[in-house]
């Protein structure tokens, strides 16, 4: 079995169901069968696309991404999902890195073609307006398309994760990854054909891929792909509209609804956090005041995402990630390997099915990640006496801006490409709207003076809008410790010092 396969069966045991809704338009299983079957084809004739070879993915969210996902999976080929905030230089090392020579874009992305094009010489675009369209007739059938003989351990996607190492690294996931994960997803949330799954999240996202789009269709439940992502309010119209029954969002989407002026009639009957952390005082507030249960889960991409989750059925314990969901393991463990007890501080480590199978060509950041089968997630934390997980802190130096990871190496590695910039530091200080901010502190090259304007404005040429620091304070120097290491720590407590009540 393999995705391809999995989502054409869904497809033809409910042919006339609508799979998914966009605005006022409604998409059938057979329609996106079919028009996943026609991707396959364009892909394989005319751009020569063979099992194994990866095909990138960058789109927002729009009804296209759905035949695309599909048909490059029908293909046998892999799907490189790339974030659609990111610039031009961040996605043609996504593109480098993978080896992918095919695209699939839109428009309104492929108006940074000649820049892709200049770094990655050998990439072909293939843009959704110019996918096939079937024909009027559909009943005349889909185009006999011999579809992928891929197996469970074969790739499916490659996720790129930003890496503390200040470079995207690619998450393989195969076909039994992310089917397994779809599957323990199922059980936990007591999926059912009839459940209607709202997606307002990024669908180039690990947790949308899995949990808004594999999910619902290979049980033959639909989704509801938001059409006005900016207007909450209007995200609220649409979802109630197509009676939404299960609703994945990040704790900000939340906090909006329970500040809300006044209490609104949601049609959900779970409601489910991911992304970043659930802050206890916006679950309570939200419960409190719709008695919709909000449950909360952790994941990272590497497990493809899904990893815990507060459970429907008994103890829903705020500010607990929850428990591990059907046939994943999860323990807390010190540097060396020792399983901890109850209430004991140590890395959260994964081990199940779901669990990637490295990352892509970079078998020596692989090995760091992997211990004994198990998966290192660099996020501590501790397990209760009821077997409820809790995470703490981040091993590694990660932020976490609308539910997006930043990584601060990455800016600083941007920052040190600015002519003046002798030291770099980026840490993380806590907003109430957007979970985190980064904040920058350099120093000057001896003779040479930044202006913080300036330097703001080249990190804008150069990185996603998400990812820039908020504030560039200028330093004669940044505080190291013995060994010569900056001290992110001085360098909060240095902001907190002069931004208290601000």
């Amino acid at each position: 079995m393999n995705l391809a396969l999995a989502f054409d069966t869904s497809a033809r045991n409910r042919p006339d169901k609508p799979a998914m809704f966009w605005g006022e338009t409604e998409f059938s299983y057979a329609t996106l069968r079919q028009q996943s079957l026609m991707v396959a084809q364009q892909l394989a004739v005319q751009f020569g696309v063979q099992p194994g070879d990866r095909v990138a993915l960058w789109l927002k969210n729009r009804p296209e991404f759905i035949p695309a996902l599909f048909g490059v999976l029908n293909t046998g080929a892999v799907v490189v999902p790339i974030n659609n905030f990111l610039k031009p230089d961040e996605v043609s090392y996504i593109v480098q890195d993978a080896g992918a020579n095919v695209m699939i874009t839109d428009e309104e992305l492929g108006a940074h073609a000649a820049a892709l094009t200049a770094a990655c010489p050998k990439l072909k675009l293939l843009k959704v307006e110019e996918f096939r369209k079937p024909a009027a007739d559909s009943s005349a059938g889909s185009p006999e398309f011999q579809l992928s003989a891929a197996t469970e351990s074969d790739l499916a996607v490659i996720i790129y994760t930003s890496g503390t190492t200040g470079r995207p690294k690619g998450a393989m996931l195969s076909h039994g990854n992310l089917m397994h994960n779809v599957e323990s997803c199922r059980r936990v949330l007591e999926t059912i054909d009839q459940d209607r799954f709202a997606v307002l999240l990024p669908m180039f996202h690990s947790y949308m891929l899995t949990v808004g789009i594999l999910l619902p269709l290979l049980v033959g439940a639909s989704l509801v792909l938001v059409k006005s992502v900016n207007q909450p309010k209007h995200i609220l119209a649409e979802v109630c509209q197509r009676q939404t029954t299960i609703l994945p969002a990040i704790p900000q989407f939340y906090r909006t609804l329970a500040h809300a002026p006044m209490a609104l009639t949601l049609p959900f009957r779970i409601c489910v956090s991911g992304a970043a952390p659930l802050p206890v005082q916006v679950l309570k507030e939200f419960e409190a005041r719709y008695k919709i249960p909000l449950i909360e889960g952790y994941g990272l991409s590497e497990a493809s995402p899904v990893v815990t989750k507060n459970p429907l059925r008994g103890e829903h314990k705020p500010g607990s990630i929850g428990i591990p969901i059907p046939n994943v393991e999860v323990s807390i463990q010190d540097d060396e390997g020792r399983m901890l007890g109850t209430n004991e501080t140590g890395e959260l480590c994964v081990r199940g099915g779901n669990v990637m199978m490295g990352y892509w060509n970079l078998p020596e950041e692989t090995a760091k990640v992997m211990r004994n089968g198990w998966l290192l997630t660099g996020d501590i934390g501790y397990r209760d006496a009821d077997g409820y997980y809790y995470i703490t802190d981040r091993k590694k130096d990660m932020l976490l801006v609308n539910g997006i990871n930043v990584y601060p190496r990455e800016i600083e590695e941007v920052m040190y490409q600015f002519a003046g910039v002798k030291e770099a530091a980026v840490v993380g200080i806590p907003d109430p709207r957007k979970g985190e901010q980064p904040i920058a502190f350099a120093a000057a090259s001896d003779g040479a003076t930044l202006d913080e304007k300036a330097v703001l404005q080249f990190l804008k040429t150069k990185l996603a809008d998400y990812k820039l620091p908020r504030r560039l304070v200028v330093l004669p120097a940044l505080p190291r410790n013995a060994t010569g290491k900056i001290l992110k720590t001085s360098l909060r407590e240095l902001w907190a010092s002069s931004h208290h009540g601000t």
